[in-house]
C-alpha cells in the first residue's frame, strides 16, 4: 500500500504530465491563420490559454523599409498561471529582435517610444535563445518597464513582437500554462479520493 503523502505527490506529477500532453496545442500560426495585427491599439484576439503547451508562430523583419510588427492578446483563466515562454526552434533574427508584454487589452506604446514605461516587461531575443524561458528576463524591470513576478496569474496580456532589420525572420514561443498552487492541490485530492474509492470497491468485491 502506497503511504498517504507519497500517493499524493505521485497522483500530482503523473496528472501534471497528464495535462501537459493532452494540452499541447498550436493557438496562432500566421502561416494558416494570417498576418496578426499591425497596430498595438487592435491586436489580435487570441483567446484564452489552455493548461500546458500553447504555441505561437509567426514573421517579422522589414520588408521595402516598412517594419511588419506584431501584436496579439491572451487571456490566463482564473484558476491558471503564465509559468514561462519558451523561445522554440526555428526562431530567427536580425540585429534586433523584441518582445514586449503589457497588461491589458492593448499595447499603447507609440512604435517610436524612447523607453519602455507602460510595458510590464520586454527582451530583446535571438536563436541563441531557442530553449530559453524569456519570461524570466522580461520580469526584470529595465529602461522603464514596471517588471512582475513569475508566474503570471489570470488575467488579459498583450504582446508586441518585432525585428527591425531587413528581411523576414520566423519566431516561435511557447506559452506554458500551470495550475495555480490551491487548483493543483485539488486536483490532487480529488485524485486521492476517487483512487481510494476505486480501492474501496475492489476490496468490497473480492470480499463479496
Amino acid at each position: 500500500m502506497i503511504p498517504g503523502d507519497r500517493f499524493k505527490s505521485i497522483a500530482f506529477i503523473w496528472a501534471l504530465g497528464f495535462a501537459a500532453q493532452v494540452s499541447a496545442s498550436v493557438i496562432y500560426n500566421e502561416a494558416t491563420s494570417g498576418d496578426l495585427s499591425g497596430s498595438g491599439l487592435t491586436p489580435t484576439s487570441i483567446g484564452a490559454l489552455s493548461l500546458g503547451s500553447n504555441q505561437i508562430f509567426g514573421t517579422t523583419g522589414a520588408v521595402g523599409g516598412v517594419t511588419d510588427r506584431d501584436y496579439f492578446t491572451i487571456s490566463v483563466p482564473h484558476g491558471l498561471e503564465l509559468s514561462a515562454i519558451v523561445e522554440d526552434s526555428g526562431t530567427q533574427s536580425g540585429n534586433l529582435s523584441f518582445i514586449g508584454m503589457e497588461a491589458g487589452p492593448q499595447v499603447t506604446l507609440p512604435t517610436n517610444t524612447t523607453t519602455a514605461a507602460g510595458l510590464l516587461g520586454w527582451r530583446h531575443y535571438s536563436p541563441a535563445d531557442i530553449g530559453t524561458n524569456v519570461l524570466a528576463d522580461m520580469s526584470v524591470a529595465a529602461m522603464g518597464s514596471s517588471g512582475f513576478s513569475i508566474p503570471l496569474g489570470a488575467g488579459t496580456y498583450s504582446f508586441w513582437i518585432q525585428d527591425t532589420s531587413p528581411g523576414t525572420f520566423a519566431y516561435a514561443f511557447d506559452l506554458q500554462v500551470v495550475p495555480e498552487p490551491a487548483t493543483g492541490a485539488l486536483l490532487v485530492l480529488g485524485l486521492g479520493v476517487g483512487a481510494m474509492a476505486t480501492r474501496r470497491r475492489d476490496i468490497d468485491t473480492c470480499r463479496s
